[in-house]
């Protein structure tokens, strides 16, 4: 076996694959910062700069850590340093300037124009900087639409996913976390990233422009497939599938279990267990269509057998036949699955001398040669104002527990 010259010691984990890139983050609330830290997590050196009131999510409490910072904001901002720049005033205004030409790339969420106000916009420092890459996140888009606030609950309703979310003898509903936001925060993710790979073969940068409607019209996939298709709405139908049978929540005798099933052989074995398996060879149940079409009477048959047991016995027995199944968790229940199932989701970014300790959610991207790195906790406002920012002040990793 030969040895690698440049493998790092035995016990040093290599450096992230996006060391050495830095980033100003001048974005707030979820969309940009969850993109941010994204990247920061896979090496990039963030720096969040927050005004003298900070992000709006640091007031965005209870509930809190045992720091006292809201769990909101902790949620999507480790791996960052703080620095506090007024643009209101000379010296802020330059210090945020001189750290946004000094980075490769720029995150923004400001409505459009208020950037460009304080000479901090893609074309004022691309014409200075023409290798910088730009992200603009907004919530409409910035033409028409660039007036209008950029609110997750907002865009769920008026870009038509609350109109498909909710029982259908109910009112539209919103998602229970701000998905939109996160989505877009993916989409910014993947425009930098693609920005930044074509920086390498031409030195230019470029504004990268991603919007909180784009991005849930384009997560509607199916049903905006169906819509464009049909011209036809697509209507609530609560946790049952408009193509699919039974693809749904079915009642057991202690609540709710989840039935994925999307083939044929599926439901059979789906009857099979239940102990009835005449229902493969029915006429109104043989195939997913006819499934489809006579899924009332399908739910009802499928509930009576369903209530003699708990969902979790259910489930069980289920999935030892190979049937998509399982009892609806809750967060608590969730995040202990998958420590059982060995995805270890949950670390600790306190690990190390004089860190304040703070339990997130893991990355959920596993690489296997330069592996995500937890250096920092969630900075405190302003925490590293005054650093300088220079390759020599960058923070020093921290592997993943």
């Amino acid at each position: 076996m030969t040895t690698d010259p440049h493998a790092a010691p035995a016990g040093t984990p290599p450096p992230g694959p996006l060391q050495g890139l830095r980033i100003a983050d001048f974005s707030r609330v979820l969309a940009g910062p969850y993109a941010s830290m994204m990247l920061a997590d896979l090496g990039a050196d963030v720096i969040k700069i927050e005004s003298p009131a900070g992000d709006d999510t640091r007031s965005w409490t209870p509930p809190v850590d045992r720091h006292g910072i809201g769990t909101y904001f902790s949620s999507v901002n480790r791996n960052k340093r703080s620095v506090v720049c007024d643009l209101r005033t000379g010296d802020g205004l330059a210090a945020a300037r001189e750290l946004a030409l000094g980075a490769d790339v720029v995150i923004e969420n400001f409505r459009p124009g208020v950037m460009a106000r304080y000479g901090l916009d893609a074309a004022t420092l691309r014409a200075r900087r023409p290798d910088l890459v730009y992200c603009s996140i907004t919530g409409f888009g910035s033409g028409g639409g660039a007036h209008l606030p950029g609110y997750d609950l907002l865009i769920q309703a008026v870009g038509g996913l609350m109109s498909v979310t909710g029982a259908s003898d109910a009112e539209p509903s919103k998602v229970g976390v701000a998905l939109v936001d996160v989505i877009t925060g993916q989409n910014a993710v993947v425009g930098i990233m693609a920005a930044l790979r074509s920086r390498e073969s031409s030195g230019e940068g470029q504004l990268v422009e991603v919007n909180l409607l784009s991005s849930l019209l384009s997560a509607l996939v199916s049903q905006a497939a169906s819509t464009l298709a049909t011209g036809q709405a697509p209507q609530r139908m609560g946790n049952a599938h408009p193509s699919i049978a039974p693809y749904e929540t079915l009642a057991a005798a202690d609540g709710p279990l989840a039935v994925a099933v999307g083939t044929d052989r599926q439901f059979a074995a789906l009857a099979r267990t239940l102990g009835v398996p005449e229902l493969a060879t029915d006429a109104r149940f043989g195939s997913n269509p006819a499934r489809v079409a006579h899924r009332d009477e399908l739910k009802e048959l499928l509930e009576d057998r369903l209530g003699r047991r708990t969902a979790a016995q259910w489930a069980a027995a289920l999935n030892r036949e190979g049937v998509p199944a399982g009892k609806v968790n809750s967060i608590a229940e969730a995040l202990a699955l998958a420590e059982e199932l060995g995805l270890d989701p949950i670390v600790d970014t306190g690990q190390g001398p004089g860190r304040r300790s703070s339990r997130q959610v893991a990355n959920p991207i596993r690489m296997s040669r330069t592996p995500v790195r937890y250096r920092l906790p969630p900075p405190q406002l302003g925490e590293h104002s005054g650093a300088r920012f220079d390759s020599s002040a960058a923070p020093a990793a921290m592997t993943r527990k």
